[in-house]
């Protein structure tokens, strides 16, 4: 269950003896009615009403700080980052005066939110060599959230390959999982995970979905970044979908959060995130808890996306048969390249190229070419090789210089169709 907590101004709260009483007590009940493991919560129970009786939070009168430190308490056994103790009265009261009554602030507080955030969906664009980038940060579970997915799939419905960037991704819904999950196969549905909910004794399982609006990206390759922020069912998703070999998963591994959490009220100050279930994936008969999800191609969080897109472009350049297309990607493979890997190019070189080739005019400056045509504007040149350059401003249109012996005798024009034109240097 997701939330938000707003912190009120004013005083500066305490806690005093009772309350402390009560939340431990609490803690103790619920865990041992609720929590997954039953012999864990024991344990964990045991723990916080020992280190009560011993008098070890007496000096704690920071509510905040007492919930984090029965938080950290609790972990110290259960090593479960779902776990948690909270302090947040106005989520509380809120959540209370929408049980007893019509109230409806915390759902309008909540929907504002989501729509302020875009239901976690941050940014979807076709990278070079048609692939496209999907990054979103939850798995929202609103009913709106739905419709931007499904928005963000049709617009990635052409791509030739799909990076999906979930190392700001905390997790969220299966319902969600499975309507992107669905995406990505073809034929009867799919066993995606199964959740074992302890107090329920039952196991729900969670299927790809029969039928999804739009086309699917059934069969094209699928690259999810991950990091160590990567949580919950994030991990769920990249685990999915790696041991169904669906997709390669490229970065960190992630932070090892697999059983789903309630959120139970203590009193009005206090409430708790309590994992109920643990999940199973039907083919590893296992899950990610403790352990996170281990990248195939271990890289740091910050060298993902570009590491992805090699890859990606390595790949459908190498399998493409069409010799046409295999040079669009090899064309994205080169220019990615040369702004990953930026090669150095001699001064003496760089002022050989200076000079006038037609209508064409090669400058040097400031350590730099500079390319211009006509009486149009001049673009830094930027060398994939020692005589061949890309711009910035267009991805279409290259030049390569051409030389006899040391001689530089003239240049082309290079576009991505295959069209080469060329002028000889006139001065």
């Amino acid at each position: 269950m997701q939330f938000c907590l707003l912190h009120s101004q004013g005083i500066q709260p305490r806690i005093n003896l009772n309350e402390k009483s009560l939340v431990v007590d609490s803690v103790s009940v619920i865990l041992k009615s609720k929590y997954v493991f039953p012999d864990v919560a024991e344990k964990m129970g045991d723990l916080v009403k020992s280190n009560f009786h011993k008098r070890i939070y007496d000096k704690l009168e920071d509510p905040q700080e007492f919930a984090q430190v029965l938080t950290e308490d609790l972990r110290s056994i259960g090593k479960d980052k779902h776990l948690r103790v909270m302090y947040a009265p106005d989520f509380i009261k809120m959540s209370k005066q929408k049980k007893d009554s019509a109230n409806t602030e915390l759902d309008e507080f909540q929907g504002r939110m989501d729509r302020f955030n875009n239901y976690g969906f941050k940014e979807i664009k076709i990278l070079p060599g048609n692939i496209g980038y999907l990054k979103f940060n939850e798995f929202n579970p609103a009913q709106e959230a739905f419709s931007v997915a499904i928005g963000a799939m049709g617009f990635l419905a052409n791509a030739d390959a799909l990076i999906i960037d979930l190392r700001n991704n905390g997790g969220g819904s299966p319902e969600m999982i499975q309507l992107i999950s669905s995406y990505f196969f073809e034929g009867e549905p799919k066993h995606l995970n199964s959740f074992y909910h302890r107090e329920k004794d039952q196991v729900d399982q969670f299927w790809t979905l029969p039928f999804v609006p739009g086309r699917k990206l059934a069969n094209i390759d699928i690259y999810v970044l991950t990091s160590n922020r990567t949580f919950s069912g994030a991990e769920e998703f990249s685990y999915n979908l790696k041991n169904m070999k669906r997709a390669i998963i490229v970065g960190e591994t992630t932070g090892g959060g697999a059983h789903p959490v309630d959120m139970v009220v203590i009193d009005d100050n206090f409430a708790m995130n309590v994992p109920y279930a643990r999940a199973i994936n039907p083919i590893t008969k296992t899950n990610w808890e403790g352990t996170g999800v281990e990248p195939d191609v271990k890289v740091s969080q910050d060298k993902a996306l570009e590491t992805a897109q090699m890859v990606a472009l390595k790949k459908m350049a190498g399998k493409e048969k069409n010799e046409k297309l295999k040079d669009r990607y090899v064309w994205a493979y080169e220019g990615f390249s040369a702004m990953v890997k930026p090669i150095q190019i001699n001064k003496s070189v760089l002022k050989s190229y200076a000079g006038s080739y037609g209508p064409r005019k090669i400058i040097f400056k400031d350590e730099y070419l500079y390319y211009q045509r006509e009486n149009g504007a001049s673009m830094k040149m930027i060398p994939i090789s020692e005589d061949y350059f890309m711009f910035d401003e267009i991805d279409y249109f290259r030049v390569k210089f051409q030389k006899l012996g040391n001689q530089v005798t003239g240049i082309e024009g290079h576009y991505d169709n295959g069209t080469i034109d060329s002028n000889p240097k006139t001065e």
